[in-house]
């Protein structure tokens, strides 16, 4: 059995793990990427919002990427019947990023990719961690690489940013309800022939079909659109009598009176995917020479596209920490790490929550609308959840709920 030796070992090539891996090595970190899958791959997690560039530009990559011209995201729609609720990312508290991407997530976690190979980043795709052991902070990981061989590779440093494959959490029993409840999701992608001209064709949407029920359509720049139904999972499930995920998904399309006539007759591209209970949480997010980033940690709710930013931010984050202990710094994980990512993830859970109650969506069709207030919850969607100088991020247990009540009563009284 052959044996490697790097600085620090990432699991996961996705957004998370190559944020961090495009941080260490400009700082001439050792560093080697294992990832299960081969790249191209479908993922979801395709609507990016503004804080995620921060770090594609931090990293390295955003000059490389802007090349791709993925569809430019300036801002979201959200319809409800008659009631249309726009945000424009470049009318928000606080400084950031005005725009982001809309992006197939094939081709975007390929092309970071292969941006960091061409910088000479070790990334071994298609092999499989089934075994870590820790010894103080150096780790032995045992991958089965795809020939079908044994190899471990020690490290003085482990970033888990495996996502959905939660390796560490599976391997340590670190994995913990989420605090959400229980929701699922089914997308594809569609050839967008009936795609209308102008901002409507490329503009992000998300069709509510009920409180808690919601269709999303992503506009990519290569012509083809991902759409996707999400709701409570026994929603989700009777979509279908024998768990047809086309038919689902077709189902729920004719739902919409908005987007029917746009998708209602069109093949889908692949068979549509589900993702269900997608909710998930841990017990710890770090540990004696390891940390969990991105998806291996918390996943919220695709409602407000927060998975990516959340991946980025928690990637980026661990890189500096862990070059700082490489270094012989040290680092208080809980404060540093643990306890600042739990607080922009508390944000966005209130948010989430306050979707799927209502109260959010009362303040976004509050007619006439609150220029102040649109633009202290639009910082919110662009993902500065942690500018504290944003009452809608520093009181977020309470603002929302608080006006939502008074919304409720302004319009009792007028029925009086």
């Amino acid at each position: 059995m052959t044996t490697e030796n790097v600085d620090v070992l990432i699991i996961g090539a996705g957004p998370s793990g190559s944020v961090a891996a495009g941080y260490l090595h400009k700082k001439n970190i050792n560093i080697k990427i294992v990832e299960k899958t081969k790249f191209p791959r479908i993922v979801v997690g395709e609507s990016l919002i503004p804080r995620v560039m921060d770090h594609f530009d931090e990293a390295g990559l955003f000059e490389k990427l802007d090349t791709y011209r993925f569809e430019k995201k300036l801002g979201a729609r959200f319809i409800r019947g008659e009631e249309i609720c726009i945000f424009d990312f470049s009318k928000k508290f606080g400084k950031g990023w005005d725009w982001t991407w809309q992006v197939p997530r094939a081709d975007f976690d390929k092309a970071i990719t292969d941006e960091l190979q061409n910088k000479g980043v070790d990334i071994e795709f298609e092999s499989e961690v089934i075994e870590v052991v820790f010894e103080g902070t150096r780790s032995k990981t045992t991958i089965r690489t795809k020939e079908g061989a044994l190899k471990i590779i020690e490290a003085e440093f482990l970033i888990d940013a495996s996502g959905y494959g939660r390796v560490l959490p599976r391997l340590m029993d670190l994995d913990e309800p989420s605090k959400l409840n229980p929701h699922s999701a089914i997308f594809t992608h569609i050839k967008d022939v009936n795609r209308p001209a102008g901002e409507e064709g490329t503009l992000i949407s998300f069709d509510i079909l009920e409180t808690e029920v919601w269709l999303w359509v992503i506009p990519f720049s290569n012509g083809n659109t991902s759409v996707g139904i999400v709701g409570p999972t026994d929603f989700i499930n009777a979509l279908s009598t024998d768990e047809n995920t086309t038919e689902a998904l077709q189902n729920a399309i004719s739902k919409s009176d908005y987007y029917i006539k746009r998708f209602g007759s069109l093949p889908f591209l692949f068979e549509p995917k589900k993702l269900t209970n997608y909710s998930v949480a841990v017990k710890q997010m770090y540990g004696e020479g390891f940390v969990m980033t991105g998806n291996s940690t918390e996943f919220l709710d695709p409602v407000f596209s927060s998975g990516v930013c959340f991946a980025t931010e928690s990637g980026m984050l661990a890189a500096k920490l862990a070059f700082r202990q490489l270094q012989g710094e040290m680092v208080n994980w809980e404060t540093e790490y643990a306890d600042y990512m739990k607080e922009g993830i508390s944000v966005f859970t209130t948010y989430v929550k306050e979707w799927y109650t209502g109260n959010l969506q009362e303040l976004f069709y509050h007619q006439p609308e609150n220029p102040d207030v649109k633009e202290k919850i639009c910082a919110v969607l662009a993902g500065y959840v942690w500018n504290k100088e944003n009452p809608f991020v520093l009181k977020h247990d309470k603002v929302i709920k608080n006006m939502a009540h008074l919304i409720q009563l302004e319009k009792e009284n007028k029925t009086d």
